[in-house]
């Protein structure tokens, strides 16, 4: 049989199986074992590809860093650092009309700084930014759109894990992926300020302002948020300033965020626990997507699916450009079906080989791909982000939440525009180093 035709029947099979709701890095492993088989008639070399991917990606440095991230972010939301956030943002901002909903952006920001994940950020900070909106009379949809949307932080802002997980799949250097997304980050924070102002100047009792805070209380607020600096110096300022590795900056950050969490008496006994048993389901879950995938990748290589797919698209004469418009196309519907590692895994062994044989850059497509698995996060009719929001407040309907995200989807699509077709914004910092 012909193994293009056996790659398109496993294609077809995989997404049979991800419709039956069987988890993706299962479904990835059992199609590409069963295809490997079928194609190389060697049930043993088949089967030792669950031995040998599991001991590479256990035993892989750069994947090593993962759970340290993970467990930072248990860490930090257990010490009460991602509250030291929004409340530093709100004693400055929050009295401005929409100054919450802006505060409750910077807040997804910081902590997103030092988690590394969109749904860990929307689920934090939807317990603690939501009430104080509604304190203040905030609609709803304007409170729940910008928690979803400024979520989506957690995937982009450094470290990400999900830059990470690009990095070690297509062997480049993290360091300068982490570079390359300050700028589109900080773009990121100021389009959706702007959507905030917008949003409040259309609809003024969506965000009533409030009281303004004296200096001295913004002072001694600003005092308390010394422990959050510290952990974001030491691990960004550690890995730009070549003191650590990556590895090593995270490892400080556990053990600073464990620092912090135990001296505020919020580590103690079932916490601590209960960090550890969330870290190692999230870990757990990320390394099946990842070995999944590998065992994917050998089968749908050698049915010569992405070199047919490379050429296909070369065939239609389009300009690079339009190549690039046509997978954000692709990316922001997956992004609004699978989660963002899911959708990022499942396509690199497809588009990394068009992207490189177009000549294009790929620590560029590597920030552009975050970008776009970003706005799928918070994209109709799915919207992975939207549902986390949902988890937390389900007395807030999903049509409320989705309308609120409206004006943040405009502020994604204009820095998505930017950082296309202005490839300096996410380059211009890695050239420097």
């Amino acid at each position: 049989m012909d193994p293009f035709f056996i790659g398109a029947l496993g294609l077809a099979g995989l997404f049979i199986l991800i419709l039956l709701h069987v988890p993706i890095g299962i479904s990835m492993a059992m199609v590409g074992f069963a295809g490997f088989w079928g194609l190389t008639g060697n049930l043993s070399a088949a089967a030792s590809l669950f031995g040998t991917e599991a001991v590479s990606a256990f035993s892989s440095p750069e994947l090593a860093v993962i759970p340290l991230f993970l467990l930072m972010g248990a860490f930090a939301g257990s010490a009460g650092l991602s509250a030291d956030v929004y409340r530093f943002a709100e004693a400055f901002i929050g009295h401005r009309r929409g100054g919450l909903a802006m505060a409750t952006v910077a807040g997804c920001g910081g902590f997103g700084a030092v988690c590394g994940s969109s749904i860990a950020t929307t689920v934090t900070m939807a317990r603690i930014a939501l009430p104080e909106m509604e304190k203040r009379n905030y609609s709803p949809s304007l409170g729940a759109g910008a928690i979803a949307a400024g979520g989506t932080l957690g995937t982009l802002i450094p470290p990400s894990i999900i830059m990470v997980l690009y990095a070690a799949l297509t062997e480049q250097f993290v360091i300068k992926l982490f570079v390359a997304a300050i700028i589109p980050g900080v773009i990121t924070i100021a389009l959706y300020f702007a959507a905030v102002a917008v949003y409040v100047r259309v609809r003024p009792s969506a965000a009533p302002p409030g009281p303004k805070m004296p200096w001295r209380q913004r002072l001694q607020v600003a005092s308390q948020t010394w422990g959050i600096l510290v952990i974001i110096t030491a691990v960004t300022g550690g890995i730009y300033g070549g003191i650590f590795t990556v590895t090593e900056a995270a490892a400080v950050g556990v053990g600073l965020t464990l620092a912090f969490a135990w001296a505020r008496g919020k580590m103690r006994g079932e916490s601590f626990w209960q960090a550890l048993f969330e870290t190692a389901a999230n870990v757990g879950m990320l390394y099946l997507i990842l070995i999944g995938a590998r065992i994917f990748t050998y089968f749908i290589t050698l049915t010569h699916v992405p070199s047919a797919f490379v050429e296909a698209i070369t065939a239609l004469n389009l300009a690079p450009l339009a190549v690039v418009f046509l997978l954000v196309a692709m990316y922001i519907f997956l992004g609004a079906v699978f989660d963002a590692v899911a959708a990022m895994v499942l396509t690199l062994p497809f588009v990394f080989p068009l992207i490189i044989g177009m000549g294009l850059d790929p620590i560029w497509w590597g920030v552009v791909m975050v970008i776009v698995i970003e706005i799928g996060l918070i994209t109709p009719p799915i919207g992975i982000n939207v549902f986390a929001m949902h988890s937390v407040r389900p007395d807030i309907p999903l049509p409320t939440i989705f309308r609120g995200i409206v004006p943040f989807l405009g502020a994604d699509i204009i820095r998505l525009a930017l950082v296309i077709l202005i490839p300096g914004l996410a380059l211009w910092l890695p050239s420097t180093m």
